[in-house]
């Protein structure tokens, strides 16, 4: 395979892509000061690209459905490990935290899944979408709590 061609060009503009939208979402994690961040995310992004591409690219990048579906759903069934690693129980006050950072890992895998296809639209899409719940998702949710009478952990005495 020649490294110029335009398939060659087009394998390294998924990765790349992939990458890019998974240290995205990761850049959030990490101003958040959370155990997962934009090293670790751009990597599930890029494996998860790396894996879908895996399949087709000595076929001229024309996909086996059958393929494809086996490798997501590979994807999919290691991603649970890494998700759930991030996942902590304090028993003392009966709290879970995480979990959010471990949904980050299922879009940034997501996110590399769609880049790998080269489905450009649901990759910018579902990055978008994904930074603005990231950013403006938990003012949204303390600012529905105050209006509708719930509690959050960020309000005193919850």
């Amino acid at each position: 395979m020649d490294y110029l061609s335009p398939e060659s060009m087009e394998i390294m503009l998924r990765l790349v892509v992939a990458t890019l939208a998974g240290m995205m979402i990761g850049i959030n994690r990490d101003l958040k000061n959370k155990p997962i961040g934009m090293r670790t995310l751009g990597l599930v992004a890029l494996s998860a690209a790396m894996l879908v591409l895996s399949g087709s690219v000595y076929k001229g990048l024309i996909y086996d459905q059958d393929a494809v579906s086996r490798v997501v759903q590979g994807i999919l069934t290691g991603l649970g490990f890494l998700g759930a690693g991030v996942i902590l129980r304090d028993r003392s006050r009966m709290e879970v935290k995480g979990l959010t950072t471990a949904a980050t890992v299922w879009v940034a895998a997501a996110l590399g899944i769609t880049a790998g296809l080269g489905a450009w639209i649901l990759t910018a899409t579902g990055c978008a979408i994904a930074l603005v719940l990231l950013v403006l998702g938990k003012p949204l949710e303390l600012s529905a709590n105050r209006l509708f009478g719930g509690t959050s952990e960020e309000e005193p005495n919850s």
